[in-house]
């Protein structure tokens, strides 16, 4: 068994309140989880309205079905005009660490 982790951390743009966030980021966390079946959240900087991390969980039993949802997660998310990919940290991890 095999669980994947991507952590996000974005920069959102013309954004002037907290109710506008959620307007953005909430889409990007429901298309991930529709499109991929991945376990999806805002994880981080929820006090602040022009920033925002989502992090992305996977559990899979072969290494190479979890890099490829993991790298379209990754490519869907930095395709996003109204975000900018600051950075993204990829863990994974087997039954065996």
């Amino acid at each position: 068994m095999y669980v994947g982790t991507l952590s996000f951390d974005l920069l959102l743009g013309d954004v002037h309140s907290l109710k506008e966030k959620r307007s953005l980021v909430r889409p990007i966390v429901a298309e991930l989880q529709r499109k991929y079946g991945v376990s999806a959240a805002e994880t981080g900087h929820q006090d602040l309205h022009r920033r925002a991390e989502i992090g992305v969980a996977l559990v899979s039993g072969e290494t190479g079905h979890l890099s490829d949802v993991l790298d379209r997660c990754e490519r869907l998310v930095a395709g996003r005009p109204e975000v900018e990919l600051l950075s993204v940290r990829r863990r994974l991890h087997s039954d065996e660490d």
